[in-house]
C-alpha cells in the first residue's frame, strides 16, 4: 500500500516537473529621470498632463529555460505647456520557463510577467518623482492581457503591430 501511494507520488511529481515556472529575480534594469524645467517649473501653477508608455519584450537567457522580461515605462509629465519631468524605468526579472506548451508561451511572456514586474515599476516612478520635488504619481493598473489582445487582433488584421506591448495614455496627477 505504501509503495502504490510513493509511485502515484512520483508520477504527480513527474507530471508537475513536465511543466515549470518561476520567478528567479526582479531588478531595475535602467533608471532616468530629468527635470529640466527645474527650478522655473515650481514657481508655475501646477497644471500636470501626464503621458505614459509601455514597452515590453521578453528574450530566452538561456537553454535551461530562463527569459528575462523587460517592462519599459516611460512618464512624460508637462504643466503649462512645458516639461516638468520625464522618467523612464526598465524593470525586468528573469523567469524560468520550462514544458509549456509554444501557445501559451507568448500570454505567459507578454502579459502574465509584465502583471508581476509592474507594481515594481509603479513604486520605482512614485519615489522618483517624490524625490525630483513633484507631486506623488501614482500609475492606474493596467491590463497586460487586455493589451496582448490587441496586439494579437492587431497581428491578424494585418496592421502594422509593434512587436512589443505599446500603450499610452493620459494620467490623472494628484496636486
Amino acid at each position: 500500500m505504501a509503495e502504490q501511494e510513493t509511485q502515484g507520488n512520483s508520477a504527480a511529481a513527474q507530471g508537475d516537473a513536465q511543466q515549470e515556472f518561476g520567478l528567479q529575480k526582479i531588478y531595475v534594469k535602467d533608471i532616468s529621470f530629468e527635470a529640466p524645467g527645474a527650478p522655473e517649473i515650481f514657481l508655475q501653477e501646477w497644471k500636470p498632463e501626464t503621458n505614459v508608455q509601455l514597452n515590453s519584450q521578453a528574450r530566452p537567457v538561456d537553454e535551461k529555460g530562463a527569459y528575462e522580461v523587460e517592462l519599459t515605462i516611460t512618464v512624460t509629465t508637462r504643466s503649462a505647456d512645458q516639461t516638468a519631468y520625464l522618467v523612464e524605468v526598465k524593470q525586468a526579472g528573469v523567469f524560468l520557463v520550462r514544458g509549456v506548451p509554444e501557445d501559451q508561451l507568448g500570454p505567459l511572456l507578454s502579459a502574465y510577467c509584465p502583471n508581476i514586474l509592474f507594481p515594481f515599476a509603479r513604486e520605482t516612478i512614485s519615489d522618483l518623482v517624490i524625490r525630483g520635488g513633484f507631486p506623488q504619481l501614482l500609475l492606474a493598473p493596467i491590463n497586460f492581457d487586455s493589451l496582448y489582445a490587441q496586439k494579437l487582433n492587431a497581428q491578424k488584421a494585418g496592421e502594422s503591430a509593434p512587436a512589443d506591448s505599446q500603450a499610452a495614455g493620459n494620467q490623472p496627477q494628484a496636486n
